[in-house]
């Protein structure tokens, strides 16, 4: 069987069980969702012990958090929300809103969350009434399959139609960019090529843009507690998360405060540039990312760089820098625990640094703001065009959604216009759905005259 008939064959059965699966009512959908995702919570550990083990990055503990994490945040901020048959009644104006499946909906995942992106992939699906085909990365092919496994077996307890999950088992990039043509819509959690290529493909696709999470740090804040914030999206799962905080810009008058508290909470500072162009060299050789450190140790990285001296409990490495943007290559996304630290001495120059680095890599992505001034805080984004502020928090694990803010829980975050993307918000289940219109005429609606309607 050749590449296209394999493909063909699935999205067949992918067919087959959508148009019984879209007959089922909107309690029957929502049983479907939430089973996948107790299937994930539930086998978390085995989940994370396997994806670590086959693709070779992250941390079991990072990755069963984020497996229970997810899968209950999705769950419950998706619970009692409508998405099939008439989900909204606009009395005012006529209209009556009705959700309808799109109908088989590809997934390529990446290697960074090859649990977490095909869960919530498929419980936005199921949500709405469609079916699924996940393409894995191939070096995440084996958790990939286990995921899909247990998913269906929640999905068969119930009596579900066979097929409404299925997986790729041997990816390819011949097969991704097949599955992207011939689904309905494709939703491409990838790097910049895959996602072009997902652009590229003739079918309605939803993908990502690049991370690379400034971090604006006012005067105003507990500088040991935004230490604590930004070592811990910095280390979890070993920075390979797209959300994971990437470069410090705080004051020049409170840099030693600010290196003090990093220190004091595990980091170590390098100081010198001749330390600091180990890392550049062999991080970035020619500017260009050396994948060799994606997800590493920091004893690893200090081999790779031969650097000496790192204690053993470092949790993470801070860099000092020449420069900004295209200055320096450690202004780029970093997918290792490494901040780069960057000086500023007023809040415009702070706000400057963070859009030059971004406009180098991670247009329209995130950035976290501590600060109190809410002035400060809203100028921000008159500078810096991403998707999304958090402020105060930590990005790693709330950029993405969670339980304490009102960012719909994702694994696959849109960077508008200015990342190359469809859409600039987390992706949800309202993005998985077509949205049908009926429009009564209204009796009483107010017309105006002309001479209103163009009046000063």
């Amino acid at each position: 069987m050749d590449t296209q008939e394999y493909l063909q064959s699935l999205v067949d059965a992918a067919r087959a069980a959508q148009k019984e699966f879209e007959k089922m009512s909107q309690e029957q959908v929502d049983a479907a969702a939430k089973a996948i995702g107790k299937a994930i919570y539930d086998h978390a550990e085995e989940l994370a012990k396997m994806a670590v083990e086959e693709t070779r990055m992250g941390r079991v503990d990072s990755k069963i958090a984020k497996c229970k994490n997810k899968s209950k945040s999705t769950w419950w901020r998706m619970k009692d929300q409508k998405s099939r048959g008439i989900i909204e009644r606009d009395e005012v104006n006529g209209i009556m809103k009705v959700a309808k499946p799109i109908g088989v909906v590809g997934c390529v995942t990446a290697t960074t969350n090859p649990v977490i992106n095909p869960m919530h992939n498929s419980m936005c699906a199921l949500k709405c009434g469609n079916a699924v085909i996940i393409c894995p990365h191939p070096r995440a092919k084996g958790v990939g399959v286990r995921a899909v496994e247990l998913m269906n077996e929640a999905l068969d307890k119930l009596g579900m139609p066979k097929n409404l999950i299925q997986i790729i088992k041997e990816p390819t990039m011949e097969l991704s960019a097949g599955l992207m043509k011939t689904v309905d819509l494709c939703i491409c959690t990838g790097g910049p090529g895959l996602v072009k290529v997902a652009y590229s493909s003739g079918k309605p696709a939803l993908g990502v843009g690049q991370g690379n999470v400034q971090v604006l740090v006012d005067r105003d804040v507990d500088y040991d507690e935004v230490a604590k914030m930004v070592i811990a999206g910095r280390t979890f799962d070993n920075g390979v998360l797209c959300t994971c905080e990437q470069n410090v810009i705080c004051p020049k008058d409170k840099v030693d405060e600010m290196v003090a508290a990093l220190r004091a909470n595990g980091a170590y500072y390098i100081d010198n540039q001749a330390d600091a162009d180990k890392v550049r060299n062999s991080a970035f050789p020619d500017g260009v990312f050396n994948k060799e450190w994606t997800g590493t140790t920091i004893q690893q990285m200090a081999d790779l760089a031969g650097l000496e001296g790192i204690p053993e409990d470092t949790k993470v490495l801070v860099c000092c820098t020449k420069g900004y943007a295209r200055q320096e290559v450690l202004a780029k996304e970093k997918l290792f625990p490494m901040l780069a630290l960057f000086t500023y001495d007023t809040w415009e120059e702070c706000m400057e640094i963070a859009r030059a680095n971004l406009e180098m890599e991670g247009m329209g992505h995130s950035v976290v703001i501590h600060s109190n001034n809410t002035e400060h805080i809203e100028a921000v984004p008159t500078v810096v065009n991403v998707s999304r502020y958090a402020v105060n928090q930590v990005g790693g694990t709330a950029l993405g959604g969670a339980m304490d803010n009102g960012l719909n829980p994702t694994t696959t975050l849109g960077c508008g216009t200015w990342g190359n993307n469809a859409i600039s918000e987390n992706l949800w289940f309202t993005h998985l759905m077509n949205v049908s219109r009926i429009s009564y005429k209204v009796p009483d609606m107010y017309i105006p005259t002309d001479e209103e309607i163009w009046a000063d």
